[in-house]
């Protein structure tokens, strides 16, 4: 949970998002070394932060400027959670995670590059996670993260946020980088869990932060809008025992109504404006409202995802515009989209067109789409669903 922090704050101490990598997992290192023996600290976040800096410290003085460079990491050796350290940053914007985002998603590196870089440092995904977020072989995701960092190096670009001009520019890759990771703890792509709260957090934060930066930025509060509505039914997502929950089972009462709130205020910010963020918001408002499934205005949300797909063309986009027309106009209009749809090793394909397939009758051919959904998918959970459907 602190690794991203580390390595946002090592970045700008040393000025190498590889460098601060490896400076952070060494950290994490020693921590697991002399934990169990000496017990957890009270402030495990600071005594990580405190060492973390201390070992960057001592790599400076080893280096041929150090005392340059070292009078400037001193000015940060100050404890973790010490209320002035925000106020001794001297940057327009005093948010160490936000200034490796804006860092990685610098010109000089490909926008699949700024994606898969800010997911490895920022968002503590694993290479083969950030492979099937970017739906990429995990041999090109790696290569991806490797020549990122290499680049930013050779081109000695600096840790920092750029001025507002240029920040502008780079903006629609900091929004998708947020939300692939908010996206990876909405839905993990792997392992045994179906959700990865902490990433939705982290996400949403950014996105929060990012508001303030852009207030007159709609896609910004279109973003924010959009998680916060999707994080509202995080409790409703999981039964007791972790198991996962389709929206159309939720219990709605569940939902965080404070989070339904701020979504729709942040949504009305960016009323008038028909940006990808702003178009899903207005989608998932449209399920915030309804207090049953059967309130859903299907229509509209099929005609929103209409709009999308013109705005941000997607065959992901469509996949979702199908289920969508399935509900407001039979499942024979939304199987013939899917039928024209190519999504190599995307799970939920085969799946939607099985729940297409079973409400058409065609029981078998049902049948063998969740089985080939639940053979993609690496998620336990989710291949649980769907080899359920399957017996079913």
């Amino acid at each position: 949970m602190e690794s991203a922090k580390i390595v946002a704050t090592l970045a700008r101490l040393v000025r190498d998002v590889g460098l601060a990598e490896e400076l952070a997992q060494d950290t994490l290192v020693i921590a697991l070394e002399q934990w169990p023996s000496s017990g957890v600290p009270e402030n495990p976040a600071s005594w990580l932060m405190a060492t973390a800096k201390h070992r960057a410290v001592d790599l400076l003085r080893r280096q041929s400027r150090y005392r340059e460079k070292l009078a400037e990491a001193g000015r940060s050796m100050v404890p973790y959670d010490d209320p002035d350290l925000a106020a001794g940053l001297d940057d327009y914007v005093r948010d160490d995670l936000l200034r490796l985002i804006f860092t990685t998603c610098h010109p000089v590196l490909s926008t699949d590059s700024r994606v898969a870089l800010t997911l490895r440092l920022l968002g503590g995904l694993t290479t083969e996670e950030i492979a099937r977020a970017c739906l990429v072989p995990e041999a090109t995701a790696g290569k991806r993260i490797t020549r990122a960092k290499r680049t930013l190096a050779e081109k000695r670009v600096p840790i920092e946020l750029p001025p507002p001009a240029e920040a502008a520019a780079r903006l629609a890759s900091v929004l998708q980088v947020i939300y692939l990771i908010f996206n990876e703890g909405y839905a993990a792509t792997a392992g045994d869990d179906w959700t990865r709260p902490a990433l939705c957090t982290e996400a949403l934060r950014l996105g929060r932060v990012l508001a303030g930066l852009a207030p007159d930025e709609p896609e910004v509060h279109g973003l924010v809008a959009l998680m916060e509505l999707q994080s509202s039914r995080i409790p409703a997502r999981t039964t007791a025992d972790g198991g996962p929950v389709l929206l159309q089972d939720q219990d709605r009462r569940r939902w965080d109504r404070l989070l339904v709130r701020r979504g729709l205020d942040a949504l009305a910010r960016a009323a008038g404006t028909y940006g990808p963020y702003v178009l899903q918001a207005e989608i998932a408002a449209c399920h915030a409202r309804a207090l049953t499934p059967g309130d859903t205005d299907w229509v509209r949300v099929a005609a929103l995802y209409e709009v999308l797909s013109y705005v941000s063309p997607s065959p992901v986009v469509d996949l979702n515009r199908a289920v969508a027309v399935g509900h407001a106009e039979g499942p024979a209009r939304a199987l013939a989209i899917v039928d024209s749809l190519v999504l190599p090793g995307y799970p939920l394909l085969p799946a939607v067109r099985g729940d297409l397939l079973e409400k058409l009758g065609r029981r078998d051919e049902a049948r063998a789409e969740f089985r080939r959904a639940a053979a993609m998918t690496g998620n336990a959970r989710e291949r649980s669903i769907f080899a359920a459907r399957a017996g079913e």
